[in-house]
């Protein structure tokens, strides 16, 4: 698959939070930091994510904020 995204990361899903339509995937990266993505459970479904896999990462931003208040 190609795409134009360059930011890539490899990390292990540790958790994956269920909804109705949603879920949550969080993943562990090799720096010891999470990441999270959202998306529908058909997409988990078809992609075939379980707990202790290893995924690739791809990051596309527009915007990326920091906030310190």
């Amino acid at each position: 698959m190609k795409y134009g995204a360059r930011n890539q990361l490899m990390g292990t899903v540790t958790d994956i939070k269920k909804g109705s339509v949603m879920c949550e995937v969080k993943v562990k990266i090799s720096s010891g930091a999470f990441m999270e993505s959202v998306m529908t459970m058909n997409s988990l479904k078809e992609l075939g994510i379980k707990k202790g896999d290893t995924v690739k990462i791809v990051v596309k931003a527009v915007n990326v904020l920091l906030v310190k208040e």
